[in-house]
């Protein structure tokens, strides 16, 4: 058999292999939109997009709900959406659900796996809607006086998820309306709320509401929601503010309710779930979340042609014996090295290989290993998790060791019982101090250990109910070996006329607010492909002129802004004294090694090929020798081949 040579590299399928990846096997995301239909949600308003049509917020919920199946037929076309109604007095069609689903619920979209005509029945719907302002209060009658109890609502989407769903799949309800008190004066639907909510998340169901909030009707959240929703604040259960709303409760303007959601359309996976040591037996439970994932192009799918039809073809990947041409058990496949003599006989190799708990390896024969102990060297045999090392400054972390994305860690009360008590008490403490912890993290099976800087976050809470979680940012520090120092050559200096007319433009052209926001420009390239693939889903024409790059600059805005100024800079700079100057360069070329071993000498002498020695390696070894460097090259061949048959 042909030898193995890349031994230190697994290849990729054999990465997911060594890997723990069950969670993320068959994982679905199903999203269930329950949408008010009361009678705010039906009053009229200008549309802000469209002239001389009227929109209401039940129909922005709606385009929202259609827009994000849209996406989902790209990025998630495996992936299930539902629509529920609620506060509407029109009856349930379909069958099986009458029986289940509490009055003044109706179930619009049962859940199903994304498809391009239900949501083409949708923008139908959305599009008559726009032309006819009634239409929707005709089809979805709001209920008249007293509003459905939402310990019902909750109960509905426990059923239709329970239908619909996979059990595998991460489920989650997007809560929409601008009710901010549905049963005032009514505490036992209050208790009914949260009795059936905590069934609906016993059940693996995440609520992620979005109150809408307009200055004619604020949203008071405090009034009922924040005494329903489980709360993610790192306090006690004890302890909790009534009045603290979770960090998952988002108040958005209604135009801003499509942004908002797909803030919350990706569902949060962890990555990991590991123990956290904090000393000697002293052991919590953490989970990581990736904040920043690289989203690429969907993978494409290979097609043979059978003439009348197109079948899809499977890959699989198998292993073949270079000499025989004969598919090889993978369990079979050991990792040879690189260096080392070429391997031993068919006979003795087989012998070398024994699976034994050790081996002797001959003298001249090359070292084999198999995937448990690629393992094992890679992860110096510590298993996954986290020691806490010690503490130390913030100010000691400087930009630059941040070489990779951060991951975000948060307690994990699943595993290890107090872990969310003793995760608040470290973060405030550390915060308090202004300290950095250090670790050393171990995030899966077949990763490698790295030390990581674990920087504390309180939580904040930004304009429109947007929050940031407390928790700790693990930022991966470099090895010695990762360091460069990078060369810094003094340039010619500008004048101070040059800097000044510089720093005019520069000042017109500052973003606002000084801050780049990512979250505001997609990736033009991903943006492009993607809206091609939804016109050609939905059969539509693709228009490649309305295509609107937001990362392109705004070249008229530059030139009316600083166009003046950047012609004082370009006349300033034409009049530098240094305009013209160049400073020469010399180029170092690197010296070629002249050393040479002894033992190649001697076994070139033996062979009678030291010849192929330069003369300058041939002046190296005599000079080391104490012998005479002078004469041509075959006298320093012969003065060499004298010392070595001597010695």
């Amino acid at each position: 058999m042909a030898p193995f040579d890349d031994w230190n590299v697994i290849d990729d399928e054999e990465e997911e292999e060594l890997q723990d990846a069950s969670f993320f096997e068959g994982k679905r995301d199903v999203i269930l939109f329950c949408i008010d239909c009361s009678e705010s949600m039906h009053e009229l308003r200008d549309d802000p997009v469209y002239e001389d049509v009227k929109t209401s917020h039940l129909l922005t919920a709606l385009d929202a709900a259609m827009q994000i199946q849209k996406k989902k037929v790209i990025v998630g076309p495996n992936d299930s959406v539902g629509i529920l109604l609620f506060n509407t007095t029109r009856p349930n069609e379909v069958k099986g659900y009458a029986s289940e689903i509490k009055k003044n619920c109706f179930v619009y979209q049962p859940i199903a796996p994304i498809s391009a005509p239900t949501i083409q029945e949708l923008i139908c719907l959305l599009d008559e809607a726009r032309e006819d302002p009634d239409l929707l209060r005709s089809t979805f009658p709001p209920v008249q006086g007293k509003k459905t109890p939402m310990g019902d609502v909750f109960t509905s989407c426990n059923w239709v998820i329970r239908d619909g769903a996979p059990k595998t799949a991460s489920k989650r309800v997007f809560l929409i309306t601008d009710d901010d008190n549905p049963h005032p004066n009514s505490k036992q639907l209050l208790t009914s709320s949260r009795t059936t909510l905590i069934d609906l998340t016993q059940a693996g169901v995440q609520v992620e509401p979005f109150f809408i909030s307009t200055p004619e009707k604020p949203f008071d959240s405090i009034k009922f929601y924040s005494s329903v929703l489980p709360s993610n604040t790192l306090t006690d259960e004890d302890e909790e503010d009534p009045g603290m709303l979770p960090t998952s409760i988002s108040i958005t303007r209604i135009d801003d309710l499509l942004s908002q959601m797909r803030f919350h359309e990706v569902p949060k996976r962890a990555l990991f779930s590991i123990p956290f040591e904090l000393g000697k037996g002293f052991v919590i439970g953490v989970k990581g979340y990736g904040l920043i994932t690289e989203q690429k192009k969907g993978l494409y799918k290979y097609f043979v042609d059978l003439g009348d039809r197109m079948e899809v073809a499977n890959s699989r990947t198998v292993y073949l014996d270079e000499d025989r041409q004969l598919e090889v058990d993978r369990n079979k496949i050991v990792f040879g090295g690189k260096l080392g003599a070429a391997p031993a006989d068919a006979s003795e190799e087989e012998e070398d290989i024994s699976m034994a708990a050790s081996r002797t390896v001959k003298a001249g024969h090359r070292p084999f290993y198999t995937a448990d102990e690629i393992r094992s060297f890679r992860t110096c045999d510590l298993e996954p998790g986290l020691k806490l090392l010690g503490f130390k400054n913030k100010s000691d972390l400087t930009f630059e060791d941040n070489i990779k994305h951060s991951l975000f860690v948060y307690p994990d009360e699943l595993k290890y019982s107090g872990s969310k008590r003793t995760f608040s008490a470290l973060l405030q403490k550390m915060l308090e101090k202004d300290k950095i912890g250090l670790v050393l993290a171990l995030t899966r099976r077949n990763a490698t250990p790295v030390f990581c800087a674990m920087v504390p976050q309180a939580e904040t809470t930004e304009q429109g109910g947007w929050s940031e979680p407390a928790g700790f940012h693990l930022v991966f520090l470099p090895f010695a070996d990762d360091i460069r120092a990078a060369p810094i050559d003094e340039a010619l200096r500008a004048s101070d006329e040059v800097k000044n007319a510089a720093r005019s433009w520069i000042d017109k052209l500052c973003i606002k607010n000084g801050t780049y926001p990512p979250d505001s420009y997609p990736n033009p390239a991903l943006a492009y492909h993607n809206a091609q693939l939804q016109a050609s889903a939905f059969r539509e024409e693709f228009d490649a002129e309305s295509f609107e790059d937001l990362t392109r600059p705004k070249y008229d805005m530059i030139h009316k802004r600083a166009g003046p100024l950047l012609k004082d800079w370009k006349k300033a700079l034409m009049n530098d004294e240094n305009i013209d100057r160049v400073i020469a360069t010399t180029g170092s070329k690197r010296k070629a090694d002249t050393s040479v071993d002894e033992a190649d000498l001697r076994s070139k002498y033996a062979s009678e090929t030291m010849g192929k020695l330069r003369v300058d390696q041939l002046k190296e070894f005599l000079k080391s020798k104490g012998l005479p460097i002078s004469g041509k090259k075959a006298d320093l061949i012969e003065r060499a081949g004298e010392w070595l048959e001597k010695h």
